[in-house]
C-alpha cells in the first residue's frame, strides 16, 4: 500500500521560514506529479505547488517568489521550502499524488504575527 508521509511543518514568525519534507513508500511506479496543498481553518483545501517527473513546476499566485518545490528526481520524495512566511500561510499542508488520488496525513504550519 502507498503512503505519503509528511513531516518539518511548526511554529514560525512572520518572515520565517520552513522546510517540508514527503515521503512515499510502497510505491511501485513513480508518480507522474507530486504536490502540496493545503486547508486553512474555515476554507477548502487548495494547491500550493505541484512538480511533475519532468521538472515542470506550478504555483499558486500566492507563494510565487517565495515557495519552491522540488523533487528527488524519481518521485519519491517531494518538498517545499518556504520563505517569508505569512499569517495567512497558516495552514494544514498535505503532500499527494493528485493523479493518483494518494494523500498524506498533513502537517501543521503556523505562522505568527
Amino acid at each position: 500500500q502507498v503512503q505519503l508521509v509528511e513531516s518539518g511543518g511548526g511554529l514560525v514568525q512572520a518572515g520565517g521560514s520552513l522546510r517540508l519534507s514527503c515521503k512515499a513508500s510502497g510505491n511501485r511506479h513513480p508518480f507522474y506529479i507530486m504536490g502540496w496543498y493545503r486547508r486553512s481553518p474555515g476554507k477548502q483545501r487548495d494547491m500550493v505547488a505541484t512538480i511533475t517527473r519532468v521538472g515542470v513546476t506550478n504555483y499558486t499566485d500566492s507563494v510565487k517568489g517565495r515557495f519552491t518545490i522540488s523533487g528527488d528526481g524519481v518521485m519519491n520524495a517531494v518538498y517545499l521550502q518556504m520563505n517569508g512566511l505569512k499569517p495567512e500561510d497558516t495552514a494544514v499542508y498535505y503532500c499527494a499524488a493528485p493523479r493518483s488520488n494518494i494523500w498524506g496525513r498533513g502537517t501543521q504550519v503556523t505562522v505568527s504575527s
